[in-house]
């Protein structure tokens, strides 16, 4: 699975990095920031968790 992070709609909640820390990070202005675009099934879980509660619609999975 690939994310897909759409920066200009960020909100700067943090919840993407709070669910998944090893895929998400923000910038000093507390926008997002994918630091791996490419998921496994190790991380898928943690991903989803980001993506349902991203409070902007900013994330999503693109299946490969």
């Amino acid at each position: 699975m690939k994310v897909e992070l759409e920066a200009d709609k960020c909100v700067a909640s943090g919840q993407c990095v709070l669910a998944a820390m090893d895929v998400f990070d923000q910038d000093d202005d507390g926008i997002a920031i994918l630091l791996d675009e490419q998921v496994g099934d190790d991380r898928l879980d943690d991903v989803k968790e980001a993506v349902a509660v991203c409070p902007a619609a900013a994330i999503r999975l693109v299946e490969q």
